[in-house]
């Protein structure tokens, strides 16, 4: 008897099965629905789905699971970029056999980096493919001989092409160390005639090729374009098939350039990675909370200095505030690095426990460089820029602050506070407002640390000119 091929719809967003059509998924897309054939299955695929639906006691055929405390750890291979900044941010390297995906908006310097990679695992005799969907090769020459003036290795190689099947073959031929795809955006399978682009084909495409990495260990370097809102273009499940998601950011009107991950199976999703934009390529930033820190602090109202313990190290950055009379019944809340729900939430717990009343005014606030920290270290200082701002007060010049501002108005503990000390005081610093409960912090010569307990406290301590007091 003859089984004729059923038809399924499929949800480009997150994978669903579906038998009939629907105009609304359960993971919430509309409209994202495409309809797929499935083969039958064939006798033996048959009996071996019923032998295991059978139960336990069927005897042969059954999958027997091991013992987790037997599952040996720490095998994984992981190859030196030779750039530490990346390597920090992957957890210590490429690990053998992953799929990284890689985002950013145009220009902002991707290529450049994975390219920079590849020169340097070339140097030390590996072979580098870098399969171009978009450039040509002379492109990319050209973006080589800016990065390695001294001559390309001979292991780096070139492909243009945009059929995945091409790539697969060239990767059994050259059987390379490393693997760069630019961009996934571009590659399509003849398997499918939805056209080059399609969610359809980024997702079948990441698929085969996170298949045939795997198999052979071989880790690659995936690059994705992002929508204006900046998020990652193409189907969510795009990065849940991928093991690494990692983001390159900065503003073009600067070089600053920050690498963080979203996603890392293999590490820390903390960890940021800092660069600076030049004519011969990217070069490391060692000193990023020198580079945050540009100008001397403690000149002007509405500007005090943070930190936030990012992955393994402390980030010392300037916090911004300025208020104005609103112009309309509707006072603007505007912020960059910092959560605009954060700012609301701060802003009240100024009016209520403070007493300092913004309801009139818009409030901006600003971290300098561009920089999003993650966390809540950086309320205290926020609060404290924004009274700063308000009252016209100037935070005194060698104050740096940290902490998380709670409802009720109280102080509550950061992590990190011992390391966030020495970096302070290396960079200058001579006075750390940080919460009571991290007052003991051991701290380096020449600077203090002073425990608060409340945003009352804290403004009253930093502001000790009567005329900016609170109330």
């Amino acid at each position: 008897m003859v089984t004729k091929p059923k038809t399924v719809f499929v949800c480009e967003e997150c994978g669903f099965e579906s038998p009939k059509w629907m105009g609304q998924c359960v993971c919430g897309a509309w409209n994202s629905f495409y309809e797929r054939r499935v083969e039958p299955e064939g006798p033996a695929a048959a009996r071996r789905k019923s032998s295991k639906t059978a139960g336990a006691g069927a005897g042969a055929g059954t999958v027997h699971a091991s013992p987790l405390a037997k599952v040996e750890t720490g095998n994984a291979r992981r190859l030196d970029t030779g750039i530490e900044e990346l390597n920090r941010v992957l957890g210590g390297g490429i690990t053998a056999g992953t799929l990284t995906l890689i985002s950013g908006e145009p220009g902002i310097g991707k290529s450049t980096l994975i390219l920079q990679a590849a020169i340097s695992l070339a140097r030390r005799r590996l072979k580098a493919l870098y399969v171009s969907g978009e450039e040509s090769p002379e492109q990319i020459r050209t973006r080589a001989d800016r990065i390695a003036p001294a001559g390309i290795p001979d292991g780096v190689l070139i492909l243009s092409a945009t059929a995945i099947e091409t790539v697969l073959d060239a990767i059994e031929a050259e059987r390379p160390d490393f693997l760069i795809i630019d961009s996934i955006q571009t590659m399509y399978t003849e398997t499918l005639e939805q056209a080059p682009g399609s969610v359809s084909q980024i997702r079948v495409c990441t698929d085969m090729l996170m298949r045939s990495c795997k198999a052979i260990g071989l880790p690659a370097f995936i690059v994705a374009h992002v929508t204006k809102s900046g998020d990652l273009a193409g189907p969510k499940i795009v990065e849940h098939i991928v093991d690494c998601v990692l983001s390159f950011s900065g503003e073009k009107s600067r070089d600053l350039r920050l690498l963080t991950a979203s996603k890392n199976r293999f590490g820390t999703t903390s960890e940021v990675g800092a660069f600076e934009m030049r004519e011969n390529g990217l070069a490391e930033i060692q000193d990023l909370s020198g580079c945050l820190l540009e100008g001397p602090l403690g000149q002007a109202s509405g500007t005090i200095a943070t930190a936030v313990y990012e992955g393994t190290r402390p980030l010392l950055m300037e916090i911004q505030a300025l208020t104005a009379g609103a112009g309309t019944g509707f006072p603007r809340r505007a912020a960059i690095g910092v959560d605009n729900a954060r700012l609301g939430m701060i802003l009240a717990v100024l009016e209520r426990k403070a007493g300092l009343d913004l309801s009139g005014s818009d409030v901006y606030v600003n971290i300098v460089g561009g920089f999003r920290p993650d966390g809540t270290s950086s309320d205290l200082s926020c609060a404290l820029a924004i009274w700063s701002a308000a009252r016209g007060a100037i935070v005194p010049a060698g104050v740096l602050a940290i902490g998380e501002v709670g409802l009720a108005g109280e102080i509550r503990s950061v992590r990190g506070a011992e390391s966030i000390a020495a970096e302070a005081a290396r960079l200058g610093f001579t006075r750390l407002i940080l919460p009571g409960a991290n007052a003991k912090t051991k701290t380096p010569p020449g600077i203090s640390a002073e425990g608060v307990s409340s945003i009352l406290e804290a403004i009253s301590l930093v502001f000790a000119d009567p005329g900016s007091s609170p109330g």
